[in-house]
């Protein structure tokens, strides 16, 4: 900040930047939301489109493939060629594809419209959290800040489906690509005026095509794999193969980036005990929470009888005990405690909340057998994720901000991949098994969906070892890290004033 400005302009300043927060954290939210709202309306856009039961699968594929595949590339052409830039030009993709999803008059259209729109929220989501890190240095600011953005990463699931249902429910599928529309054009207006644009450090810096070409094939690969899983199997010769490929160029892009002069990932950023640690915990973290968001919202459809708004409508006490720690009460316990300390029982709480999903009946009180589970998780992932953000960041230096936004929002997507794939496979050969033993349908759903809680419990409890011995609160970690790099210092969320 100009230590010559007057209050005035000092004052001007403070609000312009949180307004742009806002405008930066309102392109996740849609994002975010998108992700999920479709869910809702698959129904809606099978009878319309006439999907079959398999083909209607790449309606959801077709978006995180390349968004997961891209969110690492984008992060660092962030870093090269300017956050902001970047930013502006997923927008532009990602509501430009909307209008084509909404407009969609065939299967093949639509497919392809939610593939590019994949792409656009990849380089727009990509370097968020590296733009929000550099506008806020100081770092009480800074923990606000991410706890606003942590909110909106990990509650926008939830507020998809409630507004998937009011959306579908109401006007029609259509919509819930047309509201993408307003929201992107104002947002990236507002971008434009607010957000300070930077330069970026040039793509001599970092420019390894053929390394960003093997990478985003790899990880589009690895992501497109275990989407299919639930129906090629494990064990499947497309799912070994396939998967052995994405593996073998994922390992020749970080060996080629450990021997080229200017790699376009630096591997240097993992030389950080709380950026490597941070990713760790988060990707097993998401993996154990997609039990919750995505078995128990089919727990609640499928054994509960609950209908798509109503099923929205069961998870908004999770989202709003979620905001409520987010925005108002965990930037204060990480300024007091510190990130690390506040993890420990955000996780607990998550792992809480998992266990006593594990006990629901198929006969259930949405008051006594689903509320506490869901404010549980809920007030564990308000804390948590704006927590393993700001560690996940602190080891970065402002040449690699991008980057390292970038490669937790990869964790996330990924893990969250991973995780749904195994535990929506287990739950199903649970379930498969008991009807075989001639159990009632109801009954043999709920016990595939409690092995898959149960195992998202150990998940998070395997978070909490790894946390336990990688992460670091101390910030002469972080900086004996950079220094052994030759690096210039790293952000900390816990550097004194």
């Amino acid at each position: 900040m100009d230590e010559t400005a007057t209050p005035a302009e000092t004052a001007h300043s403070d609000r312009s930047r949180w307004i742009a927060l806002y405008v930066l954290c309102a392109s996740v939210l849609m994002i975010v939301i998108d992700a999920t709202i479709v869910n809702v309306a698959l129904p809606s856009i099978q009878a319309d489109l006439a999907f079959s039961q398999s083909n209607l699968a790449w309606v959801v594929n077709a978006y995180l493939i390349p968004f997961g595949g891209l969110l690492l590339l984008a992060g660092r052409l962030g870093d090269l060629i300017g956050q902001r830039r970047i930013f502006l030009i997923g927008l532009v993709v990602f509501t430009a594809a909307s209008v084509l999803c909404a407009l969609a008059p065939s299967q093949g259209m639509l497919i392809a419209a939610r593939f590019v729109q994949g792409a656009g929220g990849a380089l727009s989501s990509a370097v968020v959290l590296g733009m929000i890190v550099t506008m806020f240095p100081e770092p009480r600011e800074q923990a606000k800040a991410i706890g606003v953005y942590g909110f909106v990463a990990s509650a926008g699931g939830s507020i998809g489906l409630i507004a998937g249902g009011v959306l579908t429910e109401a006007i029609g599928w259509h919509w819930i690509f047309f509201i993408n529309v307003p929201v992107g054009i104002v947002t990236a207006l507002l971008a434009l005026r607010l957000v300070e644009a930077t330069k970026g450090i040039g793509l001599g810096a970092g420019a390894d095509l053929p390394g960003a070409v093997v990478l985003t094939t790899g990880l589009m690969l690895g992501v497109y794999t275990i989407l299919s899983v639930g129906e090629q199997g494990w064990g499947s010769v497309q799912t070994l193969a396939l998967g052995g490929v994405a593996l073998a160029l994922v390992a020749t892009f970080v060996v080629r980036q450990a021997r080229i002069a200017n790699p376009l990932m630096p591997l240097r950023l993992f030389r950080s005990r709380n950026v490597a640690g941070a990713n760790v915990v988060m990707a097993l973290l998401v993996a154990g929470l997609f039990a919750m968001f995505f078995l128990g919202a089919l727990y609640l459809q499928r054994v509960l009888g609950y209908n798509p708004l109503e099923v929205g409508l069961a998870f908004l006490p999770s989202t709003v005990v979620m905001g409520t720690i987010s925005l108002r009460y965990s930037e204060r316990l990480n300024m007091r405690f510190g990130a690390r300390a506040t993890l420990f029982p955000a996780m607990a709480s998550i792992a809480a909340g998992l266990l006593l999903f594990a006990r629901t009946p198929v006969e259930a009180s949405y008051v006594v057998d689903v509320v506490p589970a869901v404010v549980l998780i809920g007030l564990g992932a308000g804390l948590a994720f704006p927590s393993l953000m700001t560690l996940a960041m602190s080891g970065a230096t402002p040449s690699d901000s991008g980057l390292a936004s970038g490669l937790i929002n990869a964790t996330v997507q990924v893990a969250g991949a991973i995780g749904l794939a195994v535990l929506a496979t287990l739950a199903t050969e649970r379930t498969d098994g008991l009807l075989a033993d001639g159990q009632s349908t109801a009954a043999a759903l709920n016990s595939g969906y409690h092995v898959a809680y149960l195992l998202g419990a150990v998940l998070v409890a395997a978070a909490f070892v790894v946390a336990l011995v990688l992460l670091r609160s101390d910030s002469s970690q972080e900086a004996a890290d950079a220094g052994a790099v030759g690096t210039e210092p790293a952000y900390s969320y816990s550097e004194a004033a």
